[in-house]
């Protein structure tokens, strides 16, 4: 077992230190932070240097580093015009290291603090999304997966085509129609759409800020794990050692839940371990379309602007959850299923 662990943890460095170079090279290739200032009157090419060397987009490898190689001229100006991006990176990656993210460069806030600030708003929302999907999912995948091809399961199934066929956007503009703007109009109660504006220390008014993102998420994720988790149940009900349970004479709700669940609960668990850690990225969508101030509006929103720290920032939180929660997920397996050992 600590071996395993041991191997996973070297493994999981190695693909950070990649995620992290590819991450970099295509969030400073992808937008250019001095774009903004290119159409401001009054701003000389002096001015602009000023800010590239404020911002940190200039350093490159001093050209004294390789002046001692006796390389031509020419040689030495292309190295080090072509140096810049290789030597931000590895800054970027010291700092990093040291629990440094950088600095935004249009809030002039520190990344770490953006994020701290974020992250708590959206592990709210996405933990109650994500607890009131796992429950209704397994209620509906297992009553569709006992009853199969009967009129609960033909409904079930359609819903969650429905439902998993959906745009995001749609539904969350959909929910808002209905229960914002329609319920005001008739004059019922109705639900906030925007979450910019309010007492976060009111409790009720969280929850009713909540309401409608959650809703959404609800529904979406819903439809995918409720089909998972029928088609996980079926497929083990299939299997010889059910078939003998059921000889020696226990009940269909023995059977199910002390034998077939636990089994067919393996690969949900996957699938719930490869969720959990983009709970800290937020979903984009519905946090936009809401207004709520978490991660995803927050990574949107400077992915936007070109401001890669933050960007960077994000992208490293959500990486390292996405590497810890697999190892995670292979040592509950153990828990689950004693006939699974890791070597």
């Amino acid at each position: 077992m600590w071996a395993y662990i041991l191997r996973r943890l070297v493994q999981a460095i190695i693909t950070l230190f990649i995620i992290t170079i590819v991450c970099f090279i295509l969030t400073r290739l992808s937008s250019d932070p001095m774009a903004q200032y290119a159409n401001r009157p009054g701003l000389t090419a002096a001015d602009k240097e000023r800010i590239r060397h404020q911002l940190g987009l200039d350093r490159t490898i001093p050209v004294a580093w390789i002046r001692w190689v006796g390389l031509p001229p020419e040689t030495e100006k292309k190295i080090v015009d072509n140096s810049g991006l290789p030597i931000q990176y590895i800054n970027w990656l010291g700092l990093a290291l040291q629990g440094e993210l950088g600095t935004s460069f249009f809030s002039k806030q520190p990344v770490s603090q953006l994020i701290a600030e974020r992250l708590p708003l959206t592990l709210l929302l996405m933990a109650t999304a994500l607890t009131i999907t796992v429950f209704i999912a397994l209620g509906l995948g297992i009553v569709s997966a006992v009853k199969q091809y009967s009129l609960t399961d033909n409904i079930i199934t359609a819903l969650s085509f429905i439902g998993y066929s959906m745009p995001i956007f749609f539904i969350a503009l959909g929910l808002m129609l209905i229960f914002a703007v329609q319920f005001k109009a008739w004059g019922l109660p109705y639900l906030p759409t925007g979450a910019d504006v309010w007492n976060r220390r009111d409790m009720t008014e969280l929850i009713r800020h909540m309401i409608l993102p959650v809703s959404c998420l609800v529904i979406i994720q819903t439809a995918g794990y409720a089909r998972y988790v029928r088609s996980s149940i079926l497929e083990v009900l299939s299997l010889d050692y059910i078939r003998t349970a059921r000889a020696k004479g226990l009940t269909e709700r023995a059977v199910l839940y002390k034998h077939a669940l636990r089994n067919a609960a393996l690969p949900f668990i996957t699938i719930l371990g490869l969720d959990i850690p983009y709970l800290l990225s937020g979903a984009i969508v519905t946090e936009s379309v809401y207004a709520w101030p978490g991660m995803g509006r927050l990574f949107w929103e400077y992915a936007q602007r070109g401001d890669f720290p933050v960007v960077l920032g994000v992208l490293l939180v959500v990486s390292a959850a996405v590497v810890v929660f697999s190892i995670l997920t292979d040592l509950v397996y153990t828990f689950i299923d004693p006939r699974i050992r890791l070597g």
